[in-house]
Formats: structure tokens, C-alpha cells, sequence
């Protein structure tokens, strides 16, 4: 009998646009399947994956960079193939948020060439966009521009933060990169699932190229931990004076009010009410400026919260 091709799904986006939001959707959506996720994430510390763990689900995180870089595509592949021998329905894939998949079917020929060609059946390449940020960001990042070239599937997300018009300015930007893309405009990561059912890939009309991602364009990053509880607006103040140096911020603290989710894009804060018996609080930052970060966290934490807290 011959056995069913896995469903395989990449998904991409800019960071904070909400892929793993749209991921623990999507397993909901698909709570009576076998599903199987690899989360890639640029720090050391995984932090999303502790989002999407449940019963059931094969989670492995592939952290330290891009799955597309050379640094850790061997990595990738080998996991997928891994994979390939479990009894799972789906697989996605959540890239990092600077991630290029640019050389996806460079990757894709070499886990059929390791585990068969009929291992997995690619369904197409997801990427979420950030309503609130998209326009000013793809001004400044190729990787923003990459995702939405290799993408089968679009989703705008936040769209309740922004108007109308600026909606619409998205689409006709994304339509300028790729004219074939499927859009949906979205508010916390909710969709019509009906793309499940859907071949995305069918209207192949780019070639693969050599990533942008490499191990001398990858960003630094840093997780900061500390123990006991500091005061949301202490926190508050800290990011404020450090986010214009990082790309992203995200973790778990615990604040004054318990222990919160935190998400930190382009200046904008988010706290989430989160349960956690961790024994401390870790953040991680993404850096723009390389090493010189170190500086302006020590610095603002010493000067804004003021307790002890180790930086790696």
C-alpha cells in the first residue's frame, strides 16, 4: 500500500506579524490531525515554541539562525527528513521572522532525494503580513520583499489597527512584488481555512535563487534573564529606551500584575496575561546594531529596573 504524502506548509513573515498566532489557529482548526511543526528561531532561547506545545504535536525547533542560511540548512533538512518517518497528516514549518526562503526548492529536492519523492506533498509557502508595519518596512528589508515573492498565500493581519485605504495600499504593494499571490486579510491570525483544501502551488511563476540569508548578514542576539517580579512600568520604560536598537524583543516576565507574554515591534509594546512555573524571566532581543546593544540594555537596565539580571 502506498503510504500518503505528508501535507507541508512554510510559513513566513516579518517579526511580530503573527505566524505563530496563525499557527496555533491553524491547529485548532486541525485538532483531529496528526501534526508535526519545526519552529526556527534566530536566538538561542526558543520562545514560540513554548506558545504552540500541545499533546499530541511533534514540535522541533531549529534556533541560531535562518533555515535557509548555510549555517543551519543541513539542520533543516535533516529534521524534515526525520520527520518523514513519523505518523503525521501535517508539517509546517514556522521560518524565522528574517528568514529568506528564496532557495526552498533547493531544499525541498534534497529531503525528497534523502526520504523519497513522495515524502511530502508541498502545499505552498504562507507568508503573514504585519498590517501595522508592512508599508514602512518593506522600504528598508529585502527579506520583507523575498517573502512575499516566494509566497502562495498572503495574509494581512492586524487589519483591525489599521483604515481601509491602508489595506488596500498593501495589496497593490504586494501585488507589485507578486501578481499571482492569494490575499486574505485577517485580525488575530484568523482565516478561512478553506486553503487547507487548496493546491497554493499551482501557479508557480518564480525560479528559486540563492538566499539573502548568510553567517555574515545574521543578526546577533541576546537573551536577558532575571529573577523575581519587577513593575510593568519599569519594563514599560526599559523597552522603550532599547527597542530602537532591536529588530524585535520577546519573552516572559514577571511583572507586578504575573506573568506576561512580551512582544516588541517597531516601538510598539504588547503584554499578554501568561501562565508560567518558570523559575525566571528571559527576553529576547534581535539586534540592529551587532554588539553595540549590550551597551543600551546594561545600560537602560541598570539605570530604569536596577536589580540583578544576567545578559548572554
Amino acid at each position: 500500500m502506498k503510504k500518503t504524502s505528508k501535507k507541508l506548509y512554510l510559513l513566513t513573515g516579518f517579526l511580530g506579524a503573527g505566524k505563530t498566532t496563525f499557527l496555533k489557529n491553524v491547529m485548532t482548526n486541525l485538532e483531529d490531525k496528526k501534526i508535526g511543526i519545526i519552529m526556527n528561531e534566530f536566538g538561542k532561547t526558543g520562545v514560540d515554541g513554548t506558545l504552540v506545545e500541545k499533546e499530541g504535536v511533534m514540535l522541533t525547533e531549529i534556533n541560531r539562525g535562518s533555515i535557509f542560511c548555510s549555517c543551519l540548512k543541513i539542520s533543516f533538512v535533516q529534521a524534515m527528513v526525520d520527520l518523514a518517518s513519523h505518523d503525521i497528516e501535517y508539517l509546517f514549518v514556522e521560518s524565522s521572522g528574517l528568514a529568506d526562503p528564496s532557495n526552498i526548492d533547493e531544499i525541498l529536492d534534497a529531503v525528497r532525494r534523502l526520504s523519497g519523492e513522495d515524502s511530502y506533498d508541498y502545499r505552498g509557502a504562507i507568508c503573514i503580513v504585519d498590517g501595522r508595519n508592512f508599508l514602512e518596512q518593506i522600504e528598508d528589508l529585502e527579506t520583507i520583499k523575498r517573502q512575499a515573492l516566494y509566497s502562495n498565500y498572503v495574509v494581512i493581519n492586524k487589519v483591525d489597527l489599521i483604515d481601509s485605504a491602508t489595506v488596500e495600499a498593501i495589496k497593490e504593494k504586494i501585488r507589485e512584488i507578486n501578481p499571482y499571490v492569494k490575499i486574505e486579510e485577517s485580525s488575530f491570525g484568523k482565516v478561512n481555512y478553506e486553503f487547507l483544501q487548496e493546491d497554493l502551488v499551482k501557479e508557480k511563476w518564480v525560479e528559486s535563487q540563492d538566499t539573502t540569508n548568510t553567517t555574515e548578514n545574521k543578526p546577533r542576539t541576546f537573551t536577558l534573564r532575571y529573577n523575581g517580579a519587577i513593575e510593568k512600568a519599569k519594563l514599560t520604560d526599559f523597552l522603550n529606551a532599547v527597542s530602537p536598537h532591536a529588530f524585535r524583543i520577546k519573552g516572559f516576565s514577571k511583572l507586578d500584575d504575573g506573568w506576561n507574554q512580551v512582544d516588541v515591534v517597531n516601538k510598539k509594546i504588547d503584554y499578554k496575561e501568561f501562565e508560567s512555573d518558570a523559575p525566571d524571566s528571559s527576553l529576547v532581543f534581535i539586534s540592529k546594531i551587532d554588539m553595540a546593544i549590550i551597551k543600551e540594555i546594561a545600560s537602560s537596565w541598570e539605570k530604569i529596573v536596577g536589580i540583578e539580571m544576567k545578559l548572554r
